[in-house]
């Protein structure tokens, strides 16, 4: 398989929209293959980690703001937190002033799943931010936030 960072194939070039969707695509195969591995090696999938790691830092967050912050539909939010709760890794309180509403919080088994830890998509991203230098991470950030928002718009 060819480097994702290689310019198109010269035998079949494509013009700039094809070329961004195909490193968008591989992300994306990436973003899989590497949350399966992590179920397998670590027991915990990519999003799954993800979340831990957010409730861990901002305890007390409500479904809907966790879903809000990772951009996710909150019916998508909604099986991640279930499978999570099942395993005894975090636990919803009710809000005192809302009852209709759970506050997430980690629970203790939970606090090793949040420690950076190399194998994991946040590992990798890290380290790729890290080499591309400050000005390259901004301009992709925008350019990668303008696609999500148009690709979200429908």
């Amino acid at each position: 398989m060819p480097s994702p960072d290689a310019p198109s194939d010269v035998k079949y070039p494509l013009d700039p929209v094809l070329d961004f969707m195909r490193l968008l695509w591989s992300i994306e195969h990436g973003l899989q293959r590497m949350s399966k591995r992590m179920e397998s090696e670590l027991g915990i999938t990519a999003p799954q980690r993800l979340v831990l790691r957010i409730v861990g830092r901002f305890p007390g967050l409500s479904a809907g703001e966790l879903a809000d912050i990772v951009r996710l539909h909150p019916s998508t939010i909604t099986g991640i937190l279930q499978r999570l709760v099942a395993r005894g890794l975090l636990e919803g309180e009710r809000d005192t002033t809302d009852s209709r509403r759970a506050r997430l919080r980690l629970r203790p088994r939970a606090v090793g799943y949040t420690r950076t830890s190399p194998g994991t998509v946040e590992q990798a991203v890290r380290q790729a931010l890290k080499r591309a230098g400050q000005s390259n991470v901004r301009a992709a950030r925008k350019v990668l936030a303008e696609v999500a928002r148009r690709l979200n718009e429908f």
